[in-house]
Protein backbone atom coordinates (compact mmCIF):
# COMPACT_ATOMS: atom_id res chain seq x y z
CA UNK A 1 0.00 0.00 0.00
CA UNK A 2 1.34 3.57 -0.80
CA UNK A 3 -0.27 6.85 0.67
CA UNK A 4 -1.06 9.37 -2.03
CA UNK A 5 -0.36 12.08 0.38
CA UNK A 6 -4.25 13.31 -0.69
CA UNK A 7 -7.61 12.16 -1.51
CA UNK A 8 -8.71 12.45 -5.81
CA UNK A 9 -11.93 12.36 -6.27
CA UNK A 10 -13.51 11.47 -10.19
CA UNK A 11 -15.60 14.90 -9.58
CA UNK A 12 -12.41 16.64 -9.66
CA UNK A 13 -10.37 14.84 -12.03
CA UNK A 14 -10.00 15.67 -15.79
CA UNK A 15 -12.30 13.15 -18.54
CA UNK A 16 -9.96 12.56 -21.24
CA UNK A 17 -10.93 13.82 -25.16
CA UNK A 18 -8.99 12.14 -27.11
CA UNK A 19 -10.27 9.12 -29.24
CA UNK A 20 -8.78 5.86 -30.03
CA UNK A 21 -10.66 5.32 -32.92
CA UNK A 22 -8.92 4.50 -36.20
CA UNK A 23 -7.24 7.25 -38.23
CA UNK A 24 -9.33 6.78 -41.89
CA UNK A 25 -7.20 5.65 -44.05
CA UNK A 26 -5.14 8.38 -46.37
CA UNK A 27 -1.88 10.29 -46.57
CA UNK A 28 -0.77 12.87 -43.82
CA UNK A 29 1.33 15.11 -43.05
CA UNK A 30 3.71 13.64 -39.66
CA UNK A 31 6.61 14.46 -37.53
CA UNK A 32 8.65 11.59 -36.22
CA UNK A 33 9.00 11.59 -32.49
CA UNK A 34 10.31 8.59 -31.83
CA UNK A 35 12.99 6.16 -33.31
CA UNK A 36 14.17 3.16 -31.17
CA UNK A 37 16.43 0.39 -31.57
CA UNK A 38 14.92 -2.48 -29.65
CA UNK A 39 15.03 -6.23 -30.20
CA UNK A 40 12.92 -8.19 -32.20
CA UNK A 41 9.67 -10.32 -29.42
CA UNK A 42 11.56 -13.16 -30.67
CA UNK A 43 14.57 -11.87 -29.55
CA UNK A 44 16.36 -12.93 -32.89
CA UNK A 45 16.97 -9.47 -34.49
CA UNK A 46 16.74 -5.50 -34.36
CA UNK A 47 13.57 -3.12 -34.83
CA UNK A 48 13.65 0.33 -35.25
CA UNK A 49 10.11 1.33 -33.13
CA UNK A 50 8.64 4.05 -35.04
CA UNK A 51 6.33 6.85 -33.82
CA UNK A 52 4.93 9.71 -35.74
CA UNK A 53 2.36 12.34 -34.76
CA UNK A 54 -0.27 13.41 -36.84
CA UNK A 55 0.54 17.09 -37.53
CA UNK A 56 -2.35 17.74 -40.47
CA UNK A 57 -4.45 17.97 -42.52
CA UNK A 58 -7.08 16.55 -40.76
CA UNK A 59 -6.50 13.90 -37.04
CA UNK A 60 -3.80 16.42 -35.51
CA UNK A 61 -2.23 15.27 -32.41
CA UNK A 62 -2.97 11.97 -33.44
CA UNK A 63 -0.23 9.05 -33.15
CA UNK A 64 0.15 6.24 -35.16
CA UNK A 65 3.27 3.60 -34.40
CA UNK A 66 5.30 1.02 -37.01
CA UNK A 67 8.82 -0.72 -36.58
CA UNK A 68 10.96 -1.83 -38.98
CA UNK A 69 13.11 -4.99 -38.82
CA UNK A 70 16.39 -3.31 -39.81
CA UNK A 71 17.70 -7.31 -38.70
CA UNK A 72 16.09 -10.46 -39.32
CA UNK A 73 16.53 -13.87 -39.47
CA UNK A 74 14.17 -14.09 -42.57
CA UNK A 75 15.70 -12.20 -45.46
CA UNK A 76 12.26 -11.26 -47.40
CA UNK A 77 11.04 -9.64 -43.96
CA UNK A 78 14.76 -7.59 -43.86
CA UNK A 79 14.24 -6.62 -47.59
CA UNK A 80 11.07 -5.21 -46.70
CA UNK A 81 11.74 -3.15 -43.58
CA UNK A 82 15.20 -1.72 -45.42
CA UNK A 83 13.44 -0.80 -48.46
CA UNK A 84 10.85 0.89 -45.93
CA UNK A 85 13.86 2.44 -44.01
CA UNK A 86 15.09 3.52 -47.51
CA UNK A 87 12.25 5.66 -47.79
CA UNK A 88 11.95 7.49 -44.62
CA UNK A 89 15.57 8.32 -45.38
CA UNK A 90 14.84 9.52 -48.55
CA UNK A 91 11.56 11.28 -47.45
CA UNK A 92 13.77 13.53 -44.79
CA UNK A 93 16.73 14.10 -47.04
CA UNK A 94 19.02 11.49 -45.28
CA UNK A 95 21.59 10.01 -47.50
CA UNK A 96 22.94 7.56 -44.14
CA UNK A 97 21.99 7.11 -40.54
CA UNK A 98 24.43 5.73 -37.91
CA UNK A 99 22.13 6.17 -35.17
CA UNK A 100 18.27 5.89 -35.23
CA UNK A 101 17.94 9.10 -33.26
CA UNK A 102 19.04 10.90 -36.77
CA UNK A 103 15.67 10.52 -37.80
CA UNK A 104 13.45 11.93 -34.63
CA UNK A 105 12.61 15.78 -35.45
CA UNK A 106 11.71 14.89 -39.28
CA UNK A 107 8.60 15.88 -41.21
CA UNK A 108 7.72 13.15 -42.99
CA UNK A 109 3.58 12.00 -45.00
CA UNK A 110 2.97 8.75 -43.92
CA UNK A 111 0.13 6.73 -45.49
CA UNK A 112 -2.13 5.46 -42.94
CA UNK A 113 -3.90 1.89 -43.65
CA UNK A 114 -5.96 0.13 -41.15
CA UNK A 115 -5.18 -3.15 -40.85
CA UNK A 116 -8.22 -5.69 -40.40
CA UNK A 117 -8.95 -7.49 -36.61
CA UNK A 118 -7.50 -11.25 -37.02
CA UNK A 119 -6.05 -13.99 -34.13
CA UNK A 120 -8.29 -12.23 -31.14
CA UNK A 121 -6.90 -8.41 -32.22
CA UNK A 122 -8.67 -5.44 -32.93
CA UNK A 123 -8.02 -3.26 -36.21
CA UNK A 124 -5.77 -1.27 -35.56
CA UNK A 125 -3.81 1.38 -38.31
CA UNK A 126 -0.39 0.68 -39.30
CA UNK A 127 2.02 3.04 -41.27
CA UNK A 128 2.32 1.69 -45.21
CA UNK A 129 3.92 4.42 -47.36
CA UNK A 130 6.18 7.55 -47.31
CA UNK A 131 6.87 11.14 -49.00
CA UNK A 132 8.58 14.01 -48.54
CA UNK A 133 6.59 16.43 -46.39
CA UNK A 134 7.87 19.04 -48.74
CA UNK A 135 6.05 17.07 -51.59
CA UNK A 136 8.97 16.05 -53.65
CA UNK A 137 11.26 13.39 -52.77
CA UNK A 138 14.34 15.07 -52.87
CA UNK A 139 17.69 13.67 -54.80
CA UNK A 140 20.28 12.42 -52.34
CA UNK A 141 23.84 12.38 -53.57
CA UNK A 142 26.25 10.19 -52.55
CA UNK A 143 29.46 11.22 -51.32
CA UNK A 144 32.31 9.99 -49.94
CA UNK A 145 31.82 13.38 -47.11
CA UNK A 146 30.33 12.85 -43.91
CA UNK A 147 26.53 13.66 -44.54
CA UNK A 148 25.26 16.98 -41.88
CA UNK A 149 23.77 14.72 -39.12
CA UNK A 150 21.54 15.45 -36.19
CA UNK A 151 24.68 13.62 -34.01
CA UNK A 152 27.67 14.34 -36.21
CA UNK A 153 29.39 17.35 -35.05
CA UNK A 154 26.09 19.32 -33.81
CA UNK A 155 25.17 20.13 -37.44
CA UNK A 156 21.60 20.25 -38.16
CA UNK A 157 19.72 17.46 -40.07
CA UNK A 158 18.21 18.80 -43.48
CA UNK A 159 14.79 19.22 -41.95
CA UNK A 160 15.77 21.15 -39.05
CA UNK A 161 15.30 25.00 -39.26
Amino acid sequence: MAFLGETFSTDSLPVADRSFDLIPEGWYSATITKAELTKTKAGTGDKIDMRYDITGPTQQGRVVFGSINVRNPNPDAEKIARQQLGEIMRAVGLSKIQDSDELVGAPIVVRVKIKPASNGYDARNEVGGFKSASGVLPQVAATSAPEPTASVGGAKPPWAK
